[in-house]
């Protein structure tokens, strides 16, 4: 345990920090989870890329201190290009 003052606060802000990112890497992947599964089960292409917004929301979200931006980019780039091919593939 800390002894200075200054320390102990640094513990229990880093604590807050932790459960937050915790928290926001937890809906990120839920967010992720949810467009996947709508698209396995052959839900309606509308319905899926406004999962699909949602889930960018979160991941650029969490792109301030959870994730690499890049990663983030990467990870939105995935998830909109497997949307766009199951749109185009619920057309024909």
């Amino acid at each position: 345990m800390p002894n200075l003052k200054s320390s102990k606060k640094r513990m229990v802000q880093n604590e807050k920090r932790r459960q937050r990112n915790v928290a926001r890497n937890t809906s990120v992947k839920t967010a992720m989870k949810k467009v996947l599964t709508a698209i396995q089960e052959k839900t309606d292409p509308t319905k899926v890329k406004e999962l699909l917004k949602e889930a960018e929301a979160k991941i650029a979200r969490a792109k301030r201190k959870i994730y690499h931006p890049n990663t983030a980019a990467r990870k939105i780039s995935r998830l909109a290009k497997r949307v766009s091919d199951y749109a185009k593939e619920a057309i024909k």
